[in-house]
């Protein structure tokens, strides 16, 4: 595999085939980011794409202090929450959580320890997404993406008591869905 930063340079220079390499070596990780945030996967693949096309023009911007990773999982989450603005006005103000409904996931027999760690990791993953997009947002920018609660305030233009409340009110929500669906605490 190519030195990241000589790929960068290249990316920045607009040569396309460096370009598509580097889309190829980030595009699942920043799909899952999406996902986290976005339910449908079509709208995700559009939020996708148009991260790619923010961190393509932003790339020069990068100086490789810290993780590129890391730098653009910030750009894919501010991304899809401008995805969920223009979808909804302002959701993040939301203090209910009427968004739940039980999919009727399947309970799997316990053959292997994996996959019921597999299972158990699917299971909260839909569980996060059946979140309203206020408890969703705030619990993946606070879990995941390891933001502040001034940062989330700042970012969602909300208070940090409202980010706090959210993030608290999205935990006993998935722990009441988990618990429904007898899963133990992950």
């Amino acid at each position: 595999m190519e030195n990241l930063k000589e790929l960068v340079e290249a990316c920045i220079r607009k040569e396309r085939k460096a370009q598509h390499r580097f889309f190829e070596l980030y595009y699942g990780k920043m799909m899952s980011v999406c996902l986290r945030y976005i339910k449908d996967r079509d709208s995700a693949q559009e939020v996708v794409q148009d991260g790619f096309i923010k961190v393509f023009d932003k790339l020069d911007l990068f100086d490789f202090r810290g993780s590129i990773e890391g730098w653009m999982r910030r750009i894919f989450s501010n991304t899809a929450i401008d995805a969920i603005r223009k979808a909804k006005r302002n959701p993040f103000l939301s203090e209910n959580d009427n968004d739940f409904k039980d999919p009727g996931v399947n309970q799997m027999e316990e053959k292997e320890d994996l996959e019921t760690l597999q299972l158990s990791y699917q299971l909260a993953m839909d569980s996060v997404n059946q979140l309203s997009p206020a408890y969703r947002t705030v619990f993946n920018l606070y879990v995941f993406e390891e933001y502040s609660h001034k940062e989330i305030a700042e970012l969602l233009g909300i208070s940090e008591g409202t980010s706090k409340s959210n993030l608290a009110k999205a935990r006993m929500n998935l722990q009441k869905m988990l618990e429904k669906k007898n899963v133990h605490k992950v």
